[in-house]
C-alpha cells in the first residue's frame, strides 16, 4: 500500500519560487566585480533568472546540457545557477584557483557547452576556452559599458544577452533526481574527480542545513557567504538561504579582512561561513583596528580544522559563537556541525572549548561510521580512531565518469578519505586525512592536533606538520612556521610550548620556520608540497 500524497518534486529552482513568493521583498545584496554594491530582491533575482532560462532555452541548450561558470559570489552568478537548472541543464562550477590544465582537463571532461565568466577572470578564460572544442558561447557577466576587448570567439556582455529576452517563461518540467550541478574535487591525488548533483540531494541538503542544530537558519537572519559558489554551492548556502527568506549578502571578488569587515557591519550580517584562512585576516584586521562584530551572531568554520585559539577569540572578544563544521564535495558538502547537545549545556572555558574543538554530529540525513582497515566498525568511545565512511541521501555513490570507484562499497558507504574517532555522544573529530597521518614506530600522531596547539603561541601565524623519514621510528613529527608578522619565535620556545599538552613522544623533532605555507586550490594546506619540500630534510633526531 503506497501514500496517498501528492507527487511534488523536489527542484531547485522551487528553492527561488518560494523565496519570490513568500520573501519576495528580502534583499539580495552584492559587491559587483565592476565595485559598487548592488541591490535587488528575491522577487526581481526570480525574475531575472527566468531571463536566463528563456535566452538558454532560446539559444538551443536543453536537458542535460552543462553550463560553466567562472564567478565569484554575485547575484548575477545566481541567477545564471537558478535559470540554468530551470531548463534542466546543469550549472557546473569551475574553481579559479585551480591550474589552468586542471581546469581545461575538467571542462573537457565534463563536456562544457557555454561558459559565463566574470570581469576578473577573462585573461583566464582566454587561455581555456581554445582548449576546450565544446565551448560555444562565452558570456561576460557584467553590462555593455564594463565589457573588456577580448579575443574570447563570439563574446557578449551579460546584460546585453539577457535584453534580448522579456522573461515570459515558465521552468520546464522535469525529474527531482535528474542532476542539478557539477563540482569537481581539487585533485590533490591525480586528476580531479566530477560529483554530480541531483535535483532532490540539493533540496534535502538544504533543509538540512537550515536545522536548528546544524546552521539554524532563518528569515530573520542576514547571511554572508564568504565560501565561494565553486566550492559545494557555497557549502550549501545558495540554497538554503533563499529557501528560508534571509537577507543574503554576496561578498564578489574581495575577500580580505577590511573588505569582509565592511559588508558585516553595513549589513547587519548575523551569519558567516569561510575556511580559517579568511578568519585569520579578519581577526588580524580586527586586531589592528580595535573593532568590533556587533551584529555578527554565529560563523561556521570548515575546510579544516578549526584553531582552538580562533574559536577561543571569536567567542572570548568579539562574543560570536563559532560552529565547526565538516563536509566534503562528495556529501554535498556538510556531514556534521559542532552545536551543543543538552548533556553540555553546563560546560564553560577550557571544558566547552575541547567540545567545540572536535567537527561536532551528523544531522538528519547523514549516517557515519569509523571502520579499520578489514571494515569492521570501531566503537564510539572518543579514542578508537579509524577510516571515516559516511552515507545519505545528498552524499555521492560515483564519481562522474566511473572513476574512484574504490571509495564505494556495496552499502553505499563512502571512504571519505579521513581518520577520525566518534565518541559516547555521537561528536566526530577529525584526526587527520589518511595519508597525512604521521605512523611512528607503529603508533600514529595527528598532524591536526599539533596544528591547532601550534597556532595558539602568540607569535604563531600559521602551522603545518609533516612526516619526516627516521631511521628508527619510521617517521618523526616536523613543525613548519609561519611567524606572526614582527615576531621571531625560536625553536626550543615552541617546543616547549607542547608540554603537558599532548604526550611527550608526540612533540615534534624540529622546528622549520617558512615565509608562507602552500594552500590547495580549496584552502587547504598542501600537505604533497610540504612534503616534496622537506623530501632531503634531516631531523636532528636522525
Amino acid at each position: 500500500m503506497l501514500g496517498l500524497m501528492q507527487e511534488w518534486p523536489l527542484l531547485c529552482h522551487k528553492i527561488l519560487d518560494h523565496a519570490a513568493r513568500q520573501h519576495g521583498e528580502r534583499e539580495v545584496v552584492s559587491r559587483s566585480i565592476e565595485g559598487p554594491v548592488v541591490r535587488q530582491t528575491y522577487a526581481q533575482l526570480r525574475s531575472r533568472a527566468l531571463k536566463v532560462a528563456q535566452r538558454l532555452h532560446q539559444g538551443g541548450y536543453k536537458v542535460g546540457d552543462r553550463v560553466a561558470t567562472l564567478a565569484w559570489n554575485t547575484g548575477r552568478h545566481l541567477e545564471v545557477w537558478y535559470g540554468t537548472n530551470g531548463i534542466g541543464a546543469i550549472y557546473h562550477t569551475l574553481n579559479p584557483r585551480l591550474f589552468p590544465d586542471q581546469l581545461a582537463w575538467i571542462m573537457n571532461h565534463a563536456e562544457d557547452r557555454i561558459l559565463f565568466v566574470d570581469l576578473t577572470f577573462v585573461p583566464l578564460a582566454e587561455k581555456l576556452v581554445p582548449q576546450v572544442p565544446s565551448i560555444e558561447k562565452v558570456i561576460v557577466l557584467t553590462d555593455t559599458a564594463h565589457m573588456p576587448q577580448t579575443v574570447l570567439p563570439g563574446a557578449v556582455a551579460y546584460e546585453e544577452w539577457l535584453d534580448e529576452v522579456d522573461g515570459d517563461f515558465t521552468w520546464l518540467p522535469q525529474e527531482e533526481n535528474a542532476a542539478s550541478g557539477m563540482c569537481y574535487t581539487s585533485g590533490t591525488t591525480g586528476d580531479p574527480k566530477g560529483v554530480v548533483y541531483s535535483h532532490r540531494s540539493n533540496v534535502l541538503h538544504a533543509m538540512m542545513a537550515c536545522q536548528p542544530d546544524a546552521m539554524c537558519l532563518s528569515a530573520r537572519d542576514v547571511v554572508l557567504p564568504v565560501v565561494p559558489m565553486f566550492h559545494a554551492n557555497a557549502w550549501g548556502l545558495a540554497h538554503s538561504t533563499p529557501m528560508t527568506g534571509a537577507k543574503l549578502v554576496m561578498p564578489g571578488a574581495r575577500l580580505d579582512g577590511e573588505a569582509l569587515y565592511e559588508l558585516l557591519d553595513s549589513e547587519k550580517v548575523t551569519f558567516t561561513a569561510a575556511v580559517p584562512t579568511v578568519w585569520m585576516m579578519l581577526l588580524q584586521y580586527l586586531e589592528q583596528t580595535a573593532k568590533k562584530l556587533p551584529y555578527l551572531k554565529r560563523v561556521v568554520i570548515g575546510g579544516s580544522a578549526c584553531p582552538r585559539a580562533m574559536t577561543e577569540r571569536f567567542e572570548r572578544d568579539y562574543g560570536v559563537e563559532v560552529i565547526h563544521a565538516w563536509g566534503m564535495t562528495e556529501m554535498s558538502p556538510l556531514g556534521s556541525l559542532c552545536s551543543m547537545k543538552p548533556q553540555h549545556s553546563d560546560l564553560a572555558g577550557d571544558a566547552l572549548l575541547d567540545v567545540k574543538q572536535k567537527q561536532g554530529f551528523a544531522p538528519f540525513g547523514v549516517e557515519m561510521k569509523v571502520a579499520d582497515d578489514d571494515d569492521n566498525e570501531l566503537p564510539w568511545d572518543g579514542k578508537t580512531f579509524g577510516r571515516l565512511k559516511v552515507r545519505g541521501p545528498a552524499v555521492a555513490r560515483a564519481y562522474y565518469g566511473g572513476e574512484g570507484s574504490e571509495q564505494f562499497d556495496a552499502d553505499n558507504w563512502f571512504d571519505t578519505g579521513d581518520v577520525a574517532h566518534i565518541d559516547e555522544n555521537g561528536y566526530m573529530q577529525v584526526t587527520d586525512r589518511a595519508k597525512d597521518v604521521i605512523k611512528s614506530g607503529g603508533e600514529w600522531i595527528s598532524t591536526i592536533e599539533l596544528e591547532n596547539l601550534a597556532v595558539a603561541h602568540p607569535d604563531v601565524a600559521e602551522a603545518a606538520v609533516i612526516g619526516v623519514a627516521h631511521p628508527k621510528w619510521d617517521e618523526r613529527p616536523l613543525l613548519v612556521v609561519v611567524p606572526k608578522p614582527g615576531k621571531q619565535p625560536q625553536k626550543e620556545e615552541l617546543l616547549a610550548f607542547f608540554q603537558g599538552k599532548i604526550a611527550k613522544w608526540w612533540t615534534p623533532d624540529d622546528v622549520a620556520f617558512v615565509e608562507e605555507i602552500p594552500h590547495t586550490a580549496t584552502g587547504k594546506i598542501q600537505k604533497t608540497t610540504l612534503r616534496e619540500q622537506f623530501r632531503e630534510y634531516r631531523l636532528p633526531t636522525d
